[in-house]
């Protein structure tokens, strides 16, 4: 399978993402919890790749699982760091309103290439960086709202707390990111046996979570597993399934791609979301929103592109050697 059609599959995926949560609401509200959302992401996750783990057990009895415990434990750490930047992410907002949260999230690009760089050993070309810069660029672009729509000032009226934990949270998206991509390529373990892994911490947190819920409420609706499918209509089966298969895809691409494609997906799904928005949600495009779409048009291929469709390189033209003259010597002999 071709990282780019998982790469497409992704973007389209993610950008139904916000649109199908959306249509989950009856009257503007959730009807369900929606922290079981995750988790049942979770497990649908866990179920699916220990099934292909046992197919593929099956089929090839060799398959490389490693077992050890240390090293087992690794993959409890971006459950840990995702734990974190979910309390990050509400933090912030106590302190700027949604749009600025937005806009600073794009940061995540950026700290994702020098995370890349700085973890992974692995190099960019300044082409590259530059395409890097000019997607935060362009995403940025796109959110931005108009003077006329909301005050110009409202962007840089946050306390410094506001802009400390945007960029924290951006950091953390980028670092659980970047530590998936290095646990999915330290050795050649079975891709399965390592999502069994990382989704089997990442149900227990999610657990651990829903129960925390509970003793905080005072068990006031019950507890979780009374409340589990309230509410759920196929639309929320279809959130589940959606965010359960683009965890799929994405330790995919970050087995046999990298980060940067997953970057470069979500963000190309945040516009494809704005543009069906206009005719899903009456949503009134801006001109920003169409000039982030050029920007970021132009940003995927600076960096994908071979350098040779970006640059005219001169051809370089060996010159033909000179061509050895002969030189005939003749030879008097005197008599």
């Amino acid at each position: 399978m071709q990282w780019y059609f998982v790469a497409v599959l992704l973007t389209i995926l993610t950008s139904s993402q916000g649109i199908l949560t959306t249509l989950s609401q009856t009257n503007g509200k959730y009807l369900y919890d929606y922290a079981t959302v995750p988790f049942l992401a979770e497990v649908f996750k866990l179920v699916l790749s220990s099934l292909f783990l046992w197919r593929q057990c099956r089929i090839s009895p060799s398959t490389r699982m490693t077992t050890e415990w240390k090293s087992v434990r690794l993959y409890v750490v971006p459950s840990i760091i995702y734990l974190i930047h979910n309390n990050v992410q509400f933090a912030t907002l106590t302190y700027v309103d949604t749009s600025t949260y937005q806009i600073m999230g794009n940061l995540k690009i950026v700290t994702t290439g020098i995370l890349f760089r700085l973890f992974l050993r692995r190099r960019l070309s300044n082409l590259q960086w530059m395409a890097i810069i000019l997607l935060a660029v362009g995403t940025t672009t796109s959110q931005v709202k108009g003077c006329g729509e909301v005050s110009c000032d409202s962007l840089f009226a946050a306390p410094i707390q506001g802009y400390l934990l945007g960029t924290l949270s951006a950091c953390l998206s980028a670092l659980a990111g970047v530590y998936t991509e290095f646990l999915m390529k330290k050795n050649n373990d079975s891709l399965y046996w390592q999502n069994v892994q990382l989704y089997t911490f990442g149900s227990i947190f999610n657990l651990a979570r829903l129960v925390l819920d509970d003793y905080r409420g005072g068990y006031e609706n019950g507890s979780w597993w009374q409340r589990l499918f309230n509410g759920y209509s196929i639309t929320t089966w279809m959130v589940v399934l959606n965010l359960g298969s683009t965890g799929l895809l994405v330790s995919w691409l970050m087995k046999y791609a990298d980060n940067i494609v997953k970057v470069y997906s979500t963000s190309m799904a945040m516009l494809l979301t704005m543009v069906l928005s206009v005719y899903l949600f009456s949503f009134k495009p801006t001109l920003q929103l169409f000039l982030g779409i050029i920007i970021c048009m132009m940003s995927l291929h600076m960096y994908f592109a071979p350098p040779n469709m970006l640059v005219d390189l001169p051809t370089q033209v060996r010159a033909a050697p000179e061509s050895l003259k002969e030189v005939t010597v003749e030879r008097r002999t005197d008599s």
